[in-house]
């Protein structure tokens, strides 16, 4: 069974989601650091449309808090949910 690849700049992040955050602005860790999952889960958002997913606002808080994206609590979820629709 193949490994999936993950991103050498977002630990834990695809490389089509890398390559992504790349295209709006987001170059590195720092940067995501930065600008928080909810703000670039809004530029990828606008820039790439329905190819982007909820999942995608949970791996990026996910990288910027060291865990699984499944382990973000329902409570968590809501608040960056409500937050990337400002």
């Amino acid at each position: 069974m193949a490994r999936s690849k993950t991103s050498s700049l977002f630990p834990g992040i695809g490389p089509v989601t890398e390559r992504r955050l790349v295209a709006v602005g987001v170059a590195d860790l720092a940067a995501l650091r930065k600008l928080g999952a909810a703000k670039a889960y809004q530029r990828l958002k606008f820039r790439f449309g329905k190819d982007v997913t909820l999942n995608a606002l949970y791996g990026l808080e996910a990288v910027l808090t060291g865990q699984h994206w499944r382990a973000i609590t329902p409570a968590r979820k809501a608040a960056l949910q409500r937050a990337a629709q400002k």
